[in-house]
């Protein structure tokens, strides 16, 4: 249990980082995300922006495990 504060830490620079360069990055306007504009309602559905997330932190996942 000596290694879950460390990886605490990591985990919350990488959101901090993420959160970041999310400000810079447009990644929420993908084509295939939903964007349904009623009267005074809209409604967005990020379909391929997270299909993107989840190939990338797949990935990264992966090259984490192998390497550990």
């Amino acid at each position: 249990m000596t290694g879950l504060p460390k990886l605490v830490m990591i985990i919350g620079g990488v959101i901090l980082v993420i959160g970041f360069l999310m400000q810079f990055i447009k990644l929420g306007k993908l084509p295939g995300d939903i964007i349904i504009k009623k009267e005074n309602t809209t409604f967005y559905f990020p379909l391929m922006t997270s299909i993107l997330v989840s190939v990338i932190l797949s990935v990264v996942f992966y090259l984490i495990g192998k390497f550990k």
